[in-house]
């Protein structure tokens, strides 16, 4: 059986990961700004986050990893997809303000 330290590291190193795809996602509509109100967009994200969050609270109920942890890790998350969207604001202003 494993040790509890190398459970907690690969615990987090699989929380990490999962969180790495949903940055990706938010990373590519950033990058290319395209619809981010998009309802099937918005639910692939949601489930994405969802789960993720209940990844994260049984990794801390087993002592895996710290309740900060997980809440820095979704906090990041958080911050990507209100820049995401701060930026389609931006834009889409800017558009209304080019064409007016």
């Amino acid at each position: 059986m494993r040790a509890p330290e190398d459970l907690a590291a690969r615990a987090l190193q699989l929380i990490l990961s999962d969180a790495e795809q949903i940055e990706r996602l938010i990373r590519v509509q950033l990058d290319n700004l395209t619809m981010p109100h998009c309802p099937l967009y918005e639910e692939v994200l949601d489930t994405q986050m969802f789960g993720l969050s209940r990844e994260i609270n049984f990794a801390v109920r087993l002592g895996l990893i710290s309740k900060e942890q997980g809440r820095q890790i979704l906090d990041h998350l958080e911050k990507e997809l209100t820049e995401l969207y701060n930026a389609h604001e931006r834009r889409s202003s800017e558009a209304r303000l080019g064409s007016g």
